[in-house]
């Protein structure tokens, strides 16, 4: 598991993966590469954003978060492309007629 201070400055899309006892997990992106993920206090992510599957915005300085936006757009798309997904998979195929 990679920390946050071993992140580079600048900006990062960030993806919350869990929450857990006031931790959560988060994925951070950066030019659609993977970047590494930390533990973060709960604390340290706007109010919205501290459930699963949450998207946001963040800056990265010196090993610090120091801009964190909650992006709903992004996290409702994700959730409606995860759901069509499932959607998708549980769909039972067609009868073979022999």
């Amino acid at each position: 598991m990679t920390d946050i201070e071993a992140l580079a400055d600048g900006r990062y899309t960030a993806v919350v993966d869990s929450v857990e006892d006031g931790f959560a997990t988060v994925f951070f992106e950066r030019d659609g590469e993977e970047a590494g993920n930390a533990i973060l206090d709960t604390e340290a992510l706007p109010e919205d954003a501290r459930r699963n599957d949450a998207v946001l915005r963040v800056t990265v300085v010196d090993g610090e978060l120091t801009e964190t936006e909650y992006d709903a757009d992004r996290t409702d798309d994700r959730a409606t492309r995860a759901q069509d997904r499932f959607d998708r998979l549980s769909e039972r195929p067609p009868d073979e007629e022999s």
